[in-house]
């Protein structure tokens, strides 16, 4: 792309109060009356990345020349190699600068950046509406920016929920960073997204904000504010910024079809063959399952390894762990290992050449953890574990290493697994991250949080400022990780049905024996690991949750066609799982403030109940009909219900319009099972639905190995349309399918059809 400046681009827009700045392109950069920041000049850069996106940097100047931006991998390749449009080094006035349909203003004295768009009000093409405002003075620069006065959203997980405003926030990344017991693990990231139509991210510095007044404050963690580089975000339209941030940050990469199905993880085992039954268990009780996680030895007396940190396996529980994994790959489940590195700084790919000294895969022999690596010289000790058959990953602490080596941890699970296994997917999942993570299909759960009702309840806000923040795939521990006296079968239950709509589905936490489906009627709290934990004994023969858990797990894998269909939305733009109701329901101010309750993909409105001995729950249904999933009712939106709810109920709705499909139960995703898809209408309105398949496992998709159903519904009509996608090819075998309308009388009969690739219709 040609960046250099005609003399009439140049005076295009580039003029205030009928003062021209002095702008150039880089070859003829003006030195006079310099642009100044602590009496330092500065050099200040705008570039169009879109027509609803300005990047704005500045950076001193040392010797004639601007000093490079540090490279932490946050921004994808295009962004980082574009050129800017704009590089100024002096002004002699107020100046404005067209980037796409956004105006850039910048003044000095205080440094005063403005970004304003054309007002949709206004019908004077001239009025524009000011969306964001950044000021940098002081003795040692501070920026100042707007916040607004409507909800301010995202900045990754943890921290102060829902709405940002009106909070203090550190920032700091990992389990000491803001209330872990409630809000989880803070994995900050720096975009901002308000409901009145804006995002920003602040790429460089990185530090804490203070949102509390009228307006938000940036406070460098290094104390310096330079370099600064953002970029403003101008689309009105919510699902439009998040695919700008997705331009900027990256893509999710699609994970393995298994890591979407429910995850059992365990703590201090047993014998080998007590393993073992735990996986024949479940396929016994008929529960569907896909994982087995195994921690390691260290943070519980008998894990799956010698240490923490340490790849050799622990010969009590798997003395022969290749026969013992091809036992658990026969009974249809993945495996994923714990492991553990902690260290400052984490440098490098898997594909650059290992330099450095020797070190030891865990800790020193002096009981240290050596402060720095190099990932081509770490991974390579994954390969035994890999070439045995291990499936998946669980890079657990990292509190301490620095924002780029936590994304170098996140690319290295993701590239190193294809150097052993080129074209298969890759399931990792983190206990730390950085912007950009969403590239490498990173999961990320909440961290270390307390068996507690206020820990259930913040979660899902927490869960949907993630999603907004580029972190498609997001769970928790199910049950809380540490029990305090509140860990009941109810608390469980409750947290169990929240799980089953987040994409992580892992249940995990000490006295591991009370997180499986059926343990809270076995009379067995397992290897105590929590001293001032004492359930009452009728908790521990508690015969009600098992079939809750069952109930909730037969429908997330009945689901999973639309689940797996919603992944792939997420893929191509940026659009998370779990979605903030403002994502669909901008114009409606009752849904875009609500953090008790989501949209989980576009149709389905999930409230998770979150009081204990709760007999109904309250909950917001934007404008628009919705359907009660359970049941069928029909309700107007645009107004507050409540629902009554016994344990078995999670309240959940259907927009009409949707058309939702559920699959035949599996007992594993990857498990091949007769019977038709059932496709759902909900009458009501018009609506469409894409539905989404390839083989679940490699990447093949990506070279056109996928099959992608379009489907339609005219309301006026009754009329169900299925045809082919363009691109799209259809997969083996052909696609049986019942069509359902939601509210239909029980006697009504049921079509049925057949689907080869042809388009076809059917009238309901």
């Amino acid at each position: 792309m040609d960046t250099s400046l005609t003399r009439r681009d140049a005076l295009k827009g580039l003029f205030s109060a009928g003062t021209i700045a002095l702008v150039q392109p880089a070859s003829a950069l003006p030195q006079d009356s310099p642009i100044l920041l602590s009496a330092n000049p500065v050099e200040l850069t705008i570039t169009t990345v879109s027509p609803h996106t300005a990047r704005i940097t500045i950076r001193p100047i040392e010797d004639g020349a601007a000093v490079p931006l540090p490279v932490d991998g946050a921004l994808v390749t295009e962004q980082s190699e574009k050129q800017p449009a704009f590089r100024i080094r002096s002004l002699s006035g107020p100046s404005t600068f067209q980037c796409g349909t956004l105006h850039v203003s910048v003044s000095d004295r205080p440094l005063t950046i403005r970004i304003e768009r054309p007002d949709p009000k206004s019908t004077n093409s001239a009025e524009r509406e000011l969306i964001q405002q950044l000021i940098l003075d002081g003795p040692s620069p501070t920026l100042r920016f707007r916040t607004g006065d409507s909800p301010l959203l995202g900045m990754g997980q943890g921290g102060p929920q829902f709405d940002r405003r009106g909070s203090a926030d550190h920032m700091i990344s990992g389990q000491g960073g803001y209330h872990l017991d409630t809000h989880g693990a803070r994995v900050p990231i720096q975009l901002l997204l308000s409901t009145a139509g804006w995002g920003m991210y602040i790429h460089q510095p990185l530090g804490s904000f203070d949102l509390s007044g009228n307006e938000g404050i940036l406070i460098p963690a290094s104390g310096a504010s330079l370099p600064l580089d953002f970029f403003v975000i101008g689309a009105r339209e919510p699902a439009e910024i998040l695919k700008e941030y997705a331009k900027i940050t990256g893509f999710a990469e699609m994970p393995p079809l298994w890591s979407l199905g429910y995850q059992q993880s365990y703590r201090t085992l047993g014998t080998p063959e007590e393993i073992m039954q735990e996986a024949k268990t479940f396929r016994e009780k008929q529960l569907p399952c896909d994982v087995m996680i195994y921690l390691g030895t260290g943070f519980c007396p008998n894990g799956w390894n010698t240490d923490n940190g340490e790849f050799t396996w622990n010969p009590r529980t798997f003395p022969d762990p290749s026969a013992t994994l091809k036992q658990l790959h026969d009974e249809h489940f993945k495996v994923a290992l714990h492991i553990v590195v902690e260290a400052e700084h984490l440098t490098g790919t898997v594909s650059d050449p290992c330099t450095a000294s020797p070190l030891p895969t865990g800790r020193t022999p002096d009981h240290h953890w050596p402060p720095s690596r190099q990932v081509s010289c770490y991974w390579p000790a994954h390969k035994p574990l890999a070439d045995l058959g291990v499936d998946g990953w669980w890079p657990d602490q990292g509190d301490d290493l620095d924002a780029s080596s936590r994304l170098a941890r996140n690319r290295m699970y993701f590239e190193g697994q294809q150097l052993y296994r080129p074209n298969q997917r890759v399931y990792a999942l983190h206990r730390n991250a950085y912007a950009g993570m969403q590239r490498y299909a990173a999961f990320l759960w909440s961290g270390d949080v307390l068996s507690k009702w206020e820990t259930l309840k913040t979660h899902v806000p927490n869960a949907i400022n993630t999603g907004l923040s580029g972190i498609p795939y997001w769970g928790t521990d199910i049950g809380g990780f540490i029990p305090t006296q509140e860990y009941t079968g109810e608390l469980y239950a409750r947290w169990f049905q929240f799980a089953a709509f987040c994409p992580l589905f892992r249940s995990h936490g000490r006295d591991w024996r009370l997180h499986r489906p059926w343990g809270w009627n076995t009379g067995d709290l397992g290897f105590p690991e929590t001293a001032n934990y004492h359930p009452a004994e009728q908790e521990l023969h508690n015969p009600a949750i098992e079939p809750v858990c069952r109930k909730y797990l037969e429908l997330c894998y009945r689901l999973m066609p639309y689940l797996y269909s919603a992944v792939k939305e997420t893929c191509e733009t940026g659009l998370p799982i779990i979605r903030a109701m403002w994502l669909h329901y901008p114009d409606d101010p009752v849904a875009t403030a609500r953090g008790d309750q989501y949209l989980y993909g576009r149709d389905m409105l999930v409230a998770p109940v979150v009081e204990k001995t709760a007999t109904s729950r309250t909950l917001y249904l934007p404008h628009g009909t919705w359907y009660d999933f359970w049941t069928n009712e029909k309700h107007d939106g645009g107004r507050e219900i409540t629902r009554a709810v016994d344990l078995n109920t999670l309240p959940l709705y259907v927009r009409a319009g949707a058309i939702l499909p559920m699959a035949p139960l599996r007992q594993y995703t990857a498990e091949k099972v007769a019977g038709p898809l059932v496709f759902t209408i909900y009458p009501g309105a018009d609506g469409n639905f894409s539905l989404y398949e390839d083989d679940g496992e490699s990447f093949n998709f990506h070279h056109g190995e996928f099959m992608r159903i379009q489907l339609k519904w005219q309301n006026s009509s009754r009329q169900l349309s299925m045809q082919l996608s363009p691109g799209s090819k259809m997969l083996p075998p052909q696609v049986e399918a019942k069509i359902k309308v939601a509210g239909s009388p029980s006697n009504a009969p049921v079509k049925s059809i057949v689907f080869n690739g042809t388009s076809q219709s059917v009238t309901l």
